[in-house]
């Protein structure tokens, strides 16, 4: 058994990303081991750490693109209260182009900040799985499991005693945990699973299901806890589980330290929406604007509750990934105070022509062929003038020349005629 194969998540997307995470992590808490402080806590702070720190390019452009955002949003705003009552397609098709004028004279795409973002939600979705299931991907907590696993599936009825194990703690795993099946490596599977997701009160209720076990579990326990245990929490408990449990037994202490979790990811998050530059936007037209104002407000208090019902290692990375950010964050907005906009600007303006003359749209040509557009027409325009004149000319004559005698065209004619000739005399 001690050739395990854990359920790490397979999916499609995520799977793989989720795997090269965790021989990461996996990599992080093997060299703690060797210098004697291997913990999980403490491998998810660092390797967030990490992380984040691999994500900085990202990031900074990100953090580019709001500044310049800033700086653009008057323009922007301009053009849209030009166009505010043009609903006609030609106005649309104008505005379209202004604004992607805009976007290039400044350097950015009219997407903003979106391939970034969706380069980094994969990565930060695939975190979530790899702390959900730690034993899955870090070999060293996979090991303390080992001999207890063993002796679980060493007992009779042990699979039902699991499934019951899993209902009375409510212990949600990815994939579902099925002790129905034959496959002893996936049982080993599901048991490690299982185990690794135990808090105080599921290890006591392993004990009682397996009363022949206790010398082994109570082993099994200690290694954990030291690896599991972050200060006084054990981080595969909720925050919720153990303020419960500490008032009930009178540790506040330990309950105290637990709300700190949830009240801790909630302030930094909020001082991270504080200080991230805005769009720059008063219009209250612009519905990217409220989206993210509303994102803004919400989030954070989406992080406190959750932070309440998962467990606490999730809680730890939430927590440090808000710090991090924080401090990226602080010396970004010091480094673009810092920095010439307009000279960035300047360099995108001319990066702009010179992609639209490689491409064989320089600008003299633009306005030549659009003088030369207007030239033609306005010709096209007096030539036809001209042919409709001769038209009805030769219209009126052709009257003129049929007009029935006693009609008053022929008594105009006949006026017409006599005027002619005493002009003449």
């Amino acid at each position: 058994m001690s050739e395990m194969l854990l359920t790490a998540y397979d999916g499609s997307i995520l799977g793989p990303i989720a795997k090269i995470l965790g021989w990461l992590m996996n990599g992080i808490y093997e060299v703690m081991a060797a210098i004697g402080i291997g913990n999980v806590g403490l491998a998810i702070i660092i390797f967030t750490i990490v992380i984040y720190t691999l994500m900085f390019p990202l990031t900074y452009k990100q953090q580019k693109f709001s500044k310049l955002s800033q700086k653009m949003q008057p323009e922007l705003n301009a053009i849209r209260k030009k166009y505010e009552n043009k609903k006609d397609q030609a106005s649309m098709m104008a505005m379209n182009e202004e604004t992607q004028r805009v976007y290039e004279k400044y350097g950015v795409s009219m997407t903003g900040s979106c391939g970034q973002m969706l380069i980094q939600m994969p990565i930060l979705f695939a975190l979530y799985r790899v702390f959900m299931n730690v034993p899955a991907y870090v070999t060293g907590v996979k090991e303390s499991f080992s001999e207890l696993v063993n002796g679980i599936m060493a007992t009779n009825g042990f699979a039902e005693k699991m499934t019951t194990l899993v209902a009375e703690n409510k212990i949600f795993t990815a994939p579902a945990v099925d002790f129905t099946v034959t496959d002893q490596t996936a049982l080993a599977n599901y048991t490690v699973d299982v185990l690794g997701k135990l808090g105080t009160k599921g290890w006591n209720s392993l004990a009682e299901a397996f009363p022949n076990l206790e010398a082994t579990i109570d082993a099994t326990y200690e290694t954990v806890s030291k690896i599991n245990y972050f200060g006084p929490l054990n981080i595969s408990d909720t925050p919720w589980q153990i303020i419960k449990d500490g008032f009930s037994s009178g540790a506040f202490v330990v309950a105290f330290v637990a709300l700190l979790v949830p009240v801790a990811s909630y302030l930094f998050q909020v001082l991270n929406m504080k200080m991230m530059p805005s769009s720059g936007s008063n219009d209250q037209n612009d519905t990217m604007a409220q989206q993210m104002n509303m994102m803004n407000k919400t989030m954070p208090l989406f992080s406190l509750v959750m932070c309440f019902t998962v467990p606490v290692g999730l809680g730890i990375y939430w927590v440090m990934s808000s710090v991090v950010r924080l401090v990226q964050q602080y010396f970004l907005n010091k480094h673009f105070d810092k920095i010439n906009l307009d000279d960035i600007i300047k360099k995108n303006e001319e990066k702009a022509k010179k992609k639209r003359e490689k491409l064989g749209i320089a600008e003299n040509q633009i306005r030549n062929a659009a003088q030369m557009n207007t030239k033609t027409m306005d010709a096209k325009a007096n030539i036809q003038n001209s042919a409709e004149k001769e038209a009805l000319l030769e219209k009126a004559m052709a009257a003129k020349a049929n007009a029935k005698p006693g009609s008053m065209t022929a008594k105009a004619n006949m006026v017409k005629d006599f005027n002619e000739r005493n002009n003449k005399k």
